[in-house]
């Protein structure tokens, strides 16, 4: 639709909703005034607006209005613990909407994160498929939310089902538990909608892109008064432009039903499956003195028949209710199980090959790995949200309580006599072979977890708040593994070298403070404090490196870190610019490193740093003309040898405007930048360049049914390198065209 099509239409659903619910003229013009500035459809069960209707006391008069939510610049977050407006939340919070992913053609969870200054990704590895981003210079591989619970699943995600991404920066262990050093991503899933709708969406891309997903939304008044059921459908399959190697194939189901929407009682029951099946790129080997190997973008060292393949599950059971204006309780229950099936190929020149040896005389050695993975996890989630007031002072205290039982059985094991490649011509098409399949590990690990959590937002008049919040954490982790020598088959015991048992108790408090100073209504000063913590098995093993299959960090206490942020969030011309800016030092106080007495294991005794700051601007600057946009500055630095952080590029960059030359038609483009990164920072240092990519986009409403899209990302076909490992390094795609056709009804 045009734009002023859709702001007539969310002006009349907010007024018909407004009156048919009987709400008095102040809340129409609230309804009034959202619908104006944001277009998309959310139910948000944190901001309930609760009415009256006169002349009737009865309980079916307290009603929670569903209108239009104002997120078209991310001024809210769907997480229940953050109770106030992000304008007023001491942290720097990116908000990616799903209109803004669809406008850029987002079709991966990786894509969509390039869009915020401060996040680098990493490339795959052995113990590790799935989403490998870095957030302010620390690994959140781990850090991965979906609705406010952990996804821990090792899988590349895919938005077909998400509403919106929300990326939280800064240690933030007080709201969501181990982890999170750098950041948080949390992923908002897409909610039932009382209105009738339907979008499909077909897109065909130059780098054999073909996808089609699917979203309905219908009420279902047979189930009772509020009852709705939403669908989203995705099928994917895309290689990569540039590259002869790495494919995609992949498809989802996401069904969810909710009751009660629109009362003060609401139960939503969700399922989620995402199944891949991926011909894996880990790219070109490093060479030339710390650089990778100068060799032809395309060249890929892996087999064709080489696999990622992925199975996520997700059943989730959300339940809220609303006692009065003061009270509100949320309650979220999930059993997730995730698995997957690996055989990967990693190209390694040997370290012995002098630098002066002709590219075209050297052989790449061929490193395949092969495992499984099962994970599986039953987690629960209790928010209360009390508003009371001790005069003066004004209070809202999110208290809860969470526990869980989280799996993980992972087989790890390579492959032997695999022949290797020519640098200059891998001969791709080669099929697999190899002497034989030496299983090395069978791990099983469990661990149960359990925190209680207060967080209270104090109001002082209108112009102060004070923040704070405390979460004690326990992590239990029994942790098996059977170890062998080398067996002819995957799974036989036949050459047994070991077993091994560990298991570790961690208990730990986490804090946050914050001081907030609003000298408007529309904008805010804070001053923020927080802390984290990493435990050895947060990932859910002990297994620390990918080649060795060490334990090196087990018996260690969790790493401690530290965050200050002095910030400024303000919303500008009548709510429709928001401009956002930070500067903010991270300390690791107790990092793991080799422990010299005990060759192969860790002690806690370096000390890591990160200082920097941040500038973010998102909205409107004029009623045609929308701009999101941001700038990132990290200096990283491992104090006790003074070296750089890995990955922690010194400057970031992203950009995107979309200007709306009429109701139909749009143009839209951005640039990115990020500087040089250091994939190892000790001897042979290895390091990539920095870059600049520049996307386009363009859309024309041909009716009120359909939308034509094409989008266009590295114009300048500049060949960089998107993702890096301190063993191999993936080049980004070329110059990729896609085109989309949305259909509406």
């Amino acid at each position: 639709m045009g734009r002023s099509s859709k702001y007539d239409k969310a002006v009349n659903r907010s007024l018909h909703n407004a009156v048919v619910q009987g709400i008095s003229q102040k809340r129409i013009a609230s309804a009034v005034a959202q619908a104006c500035m944001g277009t998309s459809l959310l139910f948000i069960p944190t901001l309930p607006v609760i009415a009256q209707t006169a002349g009737n006391n009865s309980a079916r008069d307290e009603i929670i209005v569903i209108g239009e939510q104002n997120n078209a610049n991310g001024t809210n977050s769907s997480l229940t613990k953050l109770t106030e407006p992000l304008r007023d939340t001491p942290q720097s919070i990116s908000v990616l909407t799903g209109d803004f992913l669809d406008k850029k053609g987002v079709t991966s969870l990786e894509e969509a994160l390039r869009a915020v200054p401060g996040i680098t990704l990493g490339a795959g590895e052995f113990s590790w498929q799935g989403n490998n981003p870095n957030l302010r210079g620390f690994s959140s591989r781990n850090d991965m939310f979906l609705d406010g619970i952990r996804d821990f699943g090792s899988y590349s995600r895919d938005p077909f089902n998400l509403e919106s991404v929300e990326v939280l920066q800064g240690p933030s262990s007080m709201v969501f538990g181990r982890g999170s050093t750098g950041g948080v991503i949390n992923q908002s899933s897409k909610k039932p909608l009382l209105e009738p709708m339907t979008t499909i969406k077909f897109n065909a891309g130059t780098d054999t892109t073909l996808r089609g997903a699917v979203d309905l939304s219908r009420p279902v008044p047979a189930l009772g008064e509020g009852t709705a059921f939403r669908l989203n459908l995705m099928g994917h399959r895309s290689e990569v432009e540039g590259r002869d190697g790495g494919e995609a194939n992949r498809y989802g189901i996401a069904p969810t039903l909710a009751f009660g929407l629109g009362t003060a009682s609401r139960l939503t029951l969700s399922y989620m499956k995402q199944v891949a099946d991926d011909t894996p790129d880990y790219g070109l080997p490093w060479f030339n003195n710390g650089r990778p190997a100068d060799v032809p973008r395309n060249n890929f060292y892996g087999f064709d028949s080489d696999f990622v393949e992925t199975d996520a599950d997700i059943f989730t059971a959300e339940a809220a209710h609303k006692y009065n204006e003061n009270i509100d309780l949320n309650t979220q229950v999930r059993y997730a199980h995730y698995t997957r099936d690996v055989r990967i190929t990693e190209p390694l020149i040997a370290a012995s090959v002098p630098v002066s040896t002709p590219l075209a005389n050297i052989t790449v050695d061929r490193n395949v790995f092969f495992g499984t993975g099962l994970e599986t996890m039953l987690y629960g989630q209790a928010n209360a949200t009390f508003r009371f007031s001790t005069a003066p002072i004004d209070h809202t205290l999110v208290t809860g309580v969470e526990m869980g039982k989280e799996t993980s059985e992972p087989t790890f094991g390579f492959a032997v006599g695999v022949p290797g490649a020519n640098l200059l011509n891998p001969s791709q098409g080669t099929g697999f072979s190899a002497t034989r399949m030496e299983t090395r590990v069978v791990a099983d690990t469990n661990a149960k977890s359990l925190a209680v959590y207060g967080l209270d937002t104090l109001k002082y008049g209108t112009h102060w708040q004070l923040v704070t919040g405390i979460r004690w954490d326990k992590f239990d982790t029994d942790y098996t593994a059977t170890r062998f020598a080398g067996t002819p088959t995957r799974f036989t015991g036949a050459g047994s070298n070991s077993n091994e048992s560990i298991q570790q108790l961690d208990k730990e408090y986490s804090y946050r403070a914050a001081l907030v100073f609003k000298p408007m209504e529309t904008g805010s000063v804070y001053l923020a404090w927080g802390s984290s913590f990493n435990p050895s098995s947060e990932g859910l093993s002990f297994i620390a490196t990918g080649r060795g299959l060490g334990t090196s960090n087990r018996d260690l206490d969790p790493e401690h870190n530290r965050s200050l942020e002095l910030g400024s969030k303000w919303e500008l011309f009548d709510d429709k610019l928001d401009i956002n800016g930070a500067v903010f030092r991270i300390t690791k106080s107790n990092a793991r490193i080799p422990d010299p007495a005990h060759p192969g294991f860790n002690m806690l005794a370096g000390e890591q740093r990160v200082d920097g700051f941040s500038l973010e601007v998102s909205g409107y600057l004029t009623d045609a003309l929308e701009l999101r946009g941001g700038y990132t500055y990290l200096d990283g630095k491992v104090i006790d040898s003074n070296r750089q952080m890995v990955d922690t590029p010194e400057n970031s960059f992203s950009s995107w405007a979309t200007y709306h030359l009429s109701d139909r038609l749009q143009f839209g483009g951005g640039a990115r930048y990020i500087s040089e990164r250091l994939a190892t920072n000790s001897a042979p240092i290895k390091q990539i360049p920095g870059y600049w990519g520049f996307d386009a986009m363009g859309s024309y409403q041909w009716s009120e049914q359909i939308l034509l899209k094409l989008n266009m990302t590295n114009l300048t076909d500049k060949e960089y390198f998107s993702q890096l490992h301190p063993w191999h390094v993936v080049p980004a795609p070329g110059f990729t065209t896609m085109f989309a056709i949305n259909l509406f009804y």
